[in-house]
């Protein structure tokens, strides 16, 4: 039967598959520039070219297997050209090698169809227009299902198990799909030139649903993952706050009672040297009650609690906060964001070896009708801040960037943003948030 089935052209095959890598190669993070990326993909289409040429003329076993080349050769740019790890690169290009496999089919059966009652289609120039219009349709349709998911793209971590299975559902839809145009006879084959080209897009329609449905299922599981993780960074900051307030509660009513003692001591001590003493005495309380007046109690406290971690680790904290601007905000959502903020800042000056270059610096003010937040910390210069969040040095490496997410997700919260930016030796945070005041 196989020879009375007039196959998909090479070309065809060739560009089907190439747009479909394409569509996921523009949702990853790139590592060279658009066209740097543009001219080394155009390139392997030219290699993808050369090398169907040389399948298609095969028959068999061997076909089958020169399309198992294929399918690697089509996934290598993803590989070569995004940031992704290789279990995820697995993942989209099976994906997309099955999604080119169907436009082709099914945009190739329609045109069998309807050329052999069309001189117009039946030419070169409309087998070229309406091939090119169905792949680029049915990718089209997918980048519109894929459209706004860039960022489960970008942090969906795939296991090799679940890369493992993706290629393997692959293995198995391509498979099924060519039995039809195998020599040998199994009851899933077609006996006619319509049934074989029905089951191949039939097949390839199921596999493309099937791998999509997984997709979403990963997402969700993905998206109900963070939640937890950032509730649990939401419970931990304020738990913090509560120690914090208990203990800076105590250490405010020492250091009032202090600077009472020190009043009563002047009167008491005639020489210089120990009036020199209590002044400097007098001039630290002064700067931790500058420190703990902020205009807000619950910054304050937290406030309070870093600049006395700062202190004991040699971190150089300075800040200029009112307090005010932030009073429309709730106890958890101030905990979450400022505890966050400088616990990330204390974490990369921390890394620094030079004490004199561990340096924080806190602002809080209002601007036209906003709050303007913005946290400043020296940083290593290994650290890169693009569209990805900046590295780490936790050992777990499955929780980073969840302090970042919920400073985001509190800002958003609210109606504002939150930007992140490393240059010059300095990592700067800014959150942008509109003023709530009546």
């Amino acid at each position: 039967m196989s020879s009375q089935i007039q196959n998909i052209p090479s070309v065809w095959t060739v560009i089907s598959h190439w747009l479909s890598m394409n569509l996921y190669l523009g949702f990853m993070p790139r590592r060279l520039g658009k066209w740097q990326t543009v001219s080394i993909s155009v390139g392997f289409l030219a290699v993808l070219f050369v090398y169907h040429g040389i399948v298609a003329g095969l028959d068999g076993v061997a076909f089958n297997l020169g399309m198992c080349g294929f399918a690697v050769l089509t996934v290598l740019p993803l590989a070569m050209l995004s940031t992704l790890p290789l279990t995820e690169t697995l993942y989209y290009g099976a994906r997309g090698f099955i999604l080119g496999g169907f436009a082709v089919s099914l945009t190739w059966q329609f045109y069998v169809y309807y050329a052999s009652g069309s001189e117009m289609l039946a030419s070169m120039v409309g087998q070229i227009i309406f091939l090119l219009t169905g792949c680029l349709g049915t990718v089209a349709v997918m980048y519109l299902l894929e459209r706004g998911r860039e960022k489960e793209i970008r942090e969906l971590k795939i296991s090799p198990a679940i890369a493992g299975t993706t290629i393997l559902i692959a293995f198995i839809i391509y498979f099924l799909s060519s039995l039809s145009f195998s020599t040998i006879e199994t009851p899933l084959s077609g006996d006619t030139y319509a049934q074989a080209f029905n089951i191949r897009s039939l097949v390839y329609l199921g596999g493309v649903a099937i791998l999509y449905a997984f997709h979403l299922q990963l997402c969700d599981t993905h998206m109900r993952q963070e939640l937890s993780a950032l509730q649990g960074v939401l419970n931990m900051q304020y738990t913090n706050y509560r120690l914090s307030q208990e203990s800076v509660d105590l250490v405010n009513r020492k250091y009032h009672d202090l600077k009472h003692q020190i009043q009563v001591l002047r009167t008491e001590i005639g020489t210089e040297q120990k009036l020199d003493c209590l002044d400097q005495m007098e001039q630290e309380i002064r700067a931790y009650e500058a420190l703990n007046q902020t205009g807000n109690k619950v910054l304050d406290t937290i406030l309070t609690s870093k600049s006395v971690f700062c202190q004991n680790h040699d971190i150089r904290f300075t800040c200029v906060v009112d307090g005010g601007a932030v009073d429309f905000m709730g106890v958890m959502e101030l905990s979450t964001l400022f505890g966050n903020a400088l616990d990330n800042a204390i974490e990369a000056v921390g890394q620094i070896p030079d004490p004199e270059q561990r340096l924080i610096h806190l602002s809080v003010s209002r601007q036209k009708g906003f709050v303007r937040i913005r946290v400043e910390n020296r940083c290593t210069d290994s650290l890169i801040v693009g569209t990805e969040l900046p590295g780490t040095t936790k050992t777990d490496k499955r929780f980073h960037g969840y302090g970042l997410k919920s400073i985001c997700a509190t800002a958003e919260k609210y109606g504002g943003s939150a930007t992140v930016r490393a240059e010059g030796g300095w990592f700067e945070l800014r959150i942008l948030i509109p003023s709530h005041e009546a």
